[in-house]
């Protein structure tokens, strides 16, 4: 089962990232076109897969990758780069500019460069529209194709039967075509031509694609009987190498090297992913072993105890914590763990003091507001948590979670209509349509503003036509 999962998963990676360098100005179909299948596609990728909306992590993620757009030509359409929880080596781009990396990958990196490196080379296959130039090549093959291969994963992933799986995958015709829509070694070259171009115009080391696709290369070394996905639908791996070699050594040798970026904040997101989202007995086991081979380094403190505080263990994480604050003692976003931290253990005054502090230091931090609106409703401080809460869903909507204690907090403040409008966008974002349901009907039955009123009763008629909601943020 688990290898017929992910051969499928690796088919349909295949597929939405295979493609042809071409000139941008040459199209296929026509940009609207790739909209509407991206929309169709990002409809079940989000209804399918553990999508992470963090807002620190994606907007880390989102804020590389602009730096590298900045750099380019005008596009078509906006790009938006998201982030799946799942232990893999893998990344892919589906048409009109919607990028996608695996967290597994993520923890695999030590530098900001490798995570540009990754990004510039998708960015380069959504570029040149790959995707749907192979359409155009291939006139058999369209949105519903696409879609019926998406279902295989689907049926699959989701715990249903092998034969159920292929049978859907089959049914679509995706099956024969998909060799149609298969990488080549010049695919690959091409793509790398293009985003070693992007990553070195937006100021970065190219030498970052060259570490993450060693890392890649060698996780086949190390004992383990699968080969990682991004090999299987990223080919030609020892070929991009050594070009990628032959690269540097002639660009170092005509250009000024490039100073490492600041790598504080790739700390700092790489410690959220690693230990939130992380395999939690590998990394307790990993950051137990780091604190006693470094007991003097506070940042191993701090990254043990957010293991713990995983493990619920918090007493035991606030200690780890307050020994990294003895070198550390200003550090908003160490603080910031610790307020979160005496919230989860239920000590909610000191976190609310903590939390308060933080906030002075850095007012706009989307998990300091959050958890400070959190600790308000669990002080029954409503009108205090829904102003909190209301300022998270404005600056971070994609932020799901924050539209769940919002509607909480209304409830308690007895706006029902607002309480339920809120509580229904939490329910359509997590994709729980027959919940998102009742709660819009609900909220349409209480006082409304004109504005919620008029965009519930929309969500309502695309949760009737069945269209689910691209709101991926």
């Amino acid at each position: 089962m688990k290898h017929f999962k992910k051969a499928i998963v690796m088919a349909v990676a295949g597929l939405v990232v295979a493609g042809f360098l071409c000139p941008p100005q040459v199209f296929s179909i026509t940009v609207a076109e790739e909209e509407e299948m991206s929309h169709k596609m990002m409809g079940m990728i989000y209804q399918y897969f553990d999508i992470i909306d963090d807002p620190e992590i994606v907007g880390y993620v989102n804020k590389v990758g602009q730096r590298l757009l900045a750099a380019m030509p005008q596009q078509p359409f906006q790009y938006h780069f998201h982030v799946i929880r799942q232990e893999v080596y893998n990344a892919f781009a589906t048409p009109a500019g919607h990028v996608f990396v695996y967290s597994g990958l993520i923890e695999a990196m030590d530098e900001e460069e490798e995570l540009a490196g990754i990004l510039g080379h998708e960015i380069a296959h959504v570029y040149c529209r790959h995707i749907s130039q192979k359409i155009e090549r291939s006139k058999k093959i369209g949105i519903a194709t696409l879609a019926g291969m998406a279902a295989g994963i689907l049926v699959g992933a989701g715990g249903g039967s092998p034969e159920a799986a292929a049978a859907i995958t089959q049914g679509s015709a995706a099956a024969g075509q998909s060799v149609e829509l298969s990488f080549s070694r010049s695919d690959e070259t091409q793509a790398d031509q293009f985003g070693l171009k992007f990553i070195t115009q937006a100021g970065y080391s190219a030498s970052g694609l060259l570490k993450i696709l060693k890392k890649i290369r060698s996780k086949t070394w190390f004992g383990t009987n699968e080969i990682p996905t991004y090999l299987m639908t990223h080919p030609a791996v020892e070929n991009r190498i050594a070009y990628i070699q032959s690269w540097l050594t002639s660009y170092n040798s005509s250009h000024k090297s490039i100073p490492l970026v600041n790598q504080d904040y790739f700390k700092r997101i790489h410690t959220q992913v690693e230990t939130r989202y992380g395999n939690e007995e590998t990394v307790f086991s990993k950051l137990k072993d780091e604190v006693a081979r470094n007991p003097k380094d506070p940042m191993a403190h701090y990254r043990y105890g957010l293991i713990l505080a995983r493990e619920g263990r918090w007493q035991e994480a606030i200690e780890q914590l307050r020994i990294t604050l003895t070198k550390k003692a200003f550090d908003p976003y160490v603080l910031k763990d610790l307020g979160r931290i005496y919230f989860l253990g239920g000590q909610y005054q000191k976190a609310l003091k903590t939390l308060e502090n933080v906030r002075a230091m850095i007012p706009d931090d989307p998990e300091c507001l959050f958890y400070l609106g959190r600790t308000q409703l669990e002080l029954e401080h409503y009108q205090q948590a829904s102003v909190l809460l209301t300022k998270v869903t404005q600056k971070f909507p994609g932020f799901s979670a924050a539209y769940y204690f919002l509607g909480q907090s209304l409830g308690k403040l007895g706006s029902l209509g607002d309480a339920h409008y809120y509580l229904g966008i939490f329910y359509l974002k997590k994709r729980d349509l027959k919940t998102a349901r009742v709660q819009l009907e609900q909220a349409l039955k209480h006082s409304l503003n004109g504005d919620k009123r008029q965009e519930a009763e929309k969500l309502l008629a695309k949760i009737s036509g069945k269209k689910p909601k691209d709101d991926g943020g």
